[in-house]
């Protein structure tokens, strides 16, 4: 059972938090889809119940995460919660392990898996997607205005 917000305004802030189609994951997908590649929006993970990738390209098995930094545990920039440290802790140490159980999981099964933080510039990820499934050619022109999120 989760504890009580700190205060009404944590609690509004964590009710408002995007779980799913964030400004990264929209300004990733407005370039791929521009680039010519379609792909799966928020699908399942194939024999996971209850877990989805973020873009999936079911042919070519590529599954493409957009990790946040808070939630998944970013080396640089995650940060522990001073309120309710101990659930806090234990709820993103599950987080960092259902991330390498589901990796480990698709890998297992001939997925190739890419994942990335939230604080990559979108084009970047778009640009080392695009490598992965069209290894011969290089990624078109990504500076546009309007694609930063």
């Amino acid at each position: 059972m989760p504890p009580t917000a700190s205060s009404p305004s944590v609690a509004a802030r964590m009710s408002r938090q995007a779980s799913r189609d964030t400004a990264q994951e929209l300004a990733v997908r407005r370039l791929l889809f521009r680039w010519g590649l379609r792909y799966r929006v928020n699908a399942k993970v194939p024999g996971l119940p209850r877990r989805t990738v973020d873009i999936l390209f079911p042919g070519p098995k590529v599954a493409v995460f957009l990790d946040g930094c808070f939630w998944h545990g970013c080396p640089d920039h995650a940060t522990s919660p001073k309120s309710n440290a101990e659930w806090w802790r234990a709820k993103l140490d599950r987080n960092v392990s259902r991330d390498r159980d589901t990796t480990r999981h698709l890998t297992e099964d001939g997925w190739t898996v890419l994942r990335f933080w939230e604080h990559e510039p979108p084009a970047t990820v778009a640009g080392r997607v695009w490598t992965r499934l069209r290894p011969d050619g290089p990624a078109p022109e990504a500076a546009t205005p309007g694609d930063a999120p």
